[in-house]
């Protein structure tokens, strides 16, 4: 009987340990799968645009007659609501995470974090129509000459996009700050402002540095805020007041259906994925490096 029992433990162990190696291995085929899609479409792309074209021409404009293939008008776009989202999501991130760790009562943190989070759930749909039909009105009673699509709104929601991200893993790092650091500073008459942002905060720094990596990472990725409220004209600027175009706008656009399968056109998207994917693949492994030396209890 106890043979039986110890048998069939062993086989429940081992049938356990199997659909976990199953799952496991799903997903790395099927990221195998998306990198070798991305490799072999891109190398037919390259087969017909040269590197240089790519990289240092200011145009890009494959669909239409006179053809420029560079990428930097969709590299600017991205960045540029990037920089606006992440100018956005930092501040108001880092005073949140500070609030939530060093202010609040544990009652009132159990109750606000949870809500702040809540944010990350709004489809991106919904933040995209509310940056084109209610953001952009508005900001365009204080500044002139702001087009209905433009970089600044979409760079705004996206900066609330992705602002819980920022701030909860900000407080998690604030928070695993060692109790001993605060009740020292305070030992030597230091305030609690004082204490907070010269030994607190700079103490959390790998992990706060992780936490706008990933915020970055998920900006750039972001495709239906800027689809619907940056515009899709891809410029080689800086002024966040008119249209551009984003990589993955870009996509969007192509993927619709209008542009044929196997053409030159359509292998434009993956071109433009693998420069994406390279980006948010260097950013998470950034992150992912800040986020090993805070668990040993390393600095930045």
């Amino acid at each position: 009987m106890l043979s039986r029992r110890r048998l069939s433990s062993v086989l429940s162990e081992k049938g356990i340990s199997s659909l976990l190696l199953l799952c496991a291995a799903v997903s790395i085929v099927t990221t195998a799968g998306i990198i070798a899609v991305l490799v072999v479409e891109t190398a037919g792309f390259f087969s017909e645009v040269s590197l240089a074209q790519f990289l240092f021409d200011t145009e890009w404009t494959p669909l239409f007659a006179d053809k420029h293939f560079g990428i930097w008008p969709l590299l600017s776009g991205t960045l540029l609501t990037t920089a606006i989202a992440v100018g956005v999501a930092i501040p108001l991130g880092l005073l949140s995470a500070i609030y939530l760790s060093e202010f609040a009562a544990p009652r009132t943190r159990r109750i606000v974090k949870p809500l702040l989070e809540l944010l990350a759930g709004v489809p991106t749909v919904v933040y995209g129509y509310f940056a084109l039909m209610a953001v952009t009105p508005f900001l365009q009673r204080f500044i002139p000459g702001l087009s209905g699509f433009n970089a600044l709104g979409a760079g705004i929601v996206m900066g609330v996009m992705i602002l819980p991200v920022i701030a909860s893993l900000s407080e998690d790092a604030i928070h695993a700050v060692p109790m001993g650091l605060r009740e020292a500073s305070y030992a030597l008459g230091a305030d609690k402002l004082a204490t907070i942002f010269r030994i607190v905060v700079p103490a959390a720094t790998s992990g706060i540095a992780a936490s706008v990596i990933l915020g970055v990472s998920r900006a750039i990725g972001e495709t239906m805020i800027v689809a619907i409220a940056a515009g899709q004209q891809p410029r080689l600027t800086l002024d966040p007041r008119v249209p551009v175009e984003t990589m993955t706008a870009y996509i969007v656009q192509v993927s619709l259906g209008d542009t044929p399968t196997g053409t030159l056109e359509y292998r434009t998207i993956f071109a433009v994925g693998m420069t994406l994917f390279l980006m948010t693949l260097g950013l998470n492994l950034l992150s992912h490096r800040l986020r090993r030396r805070i668990q040993k209890g390393g600095t930045l």
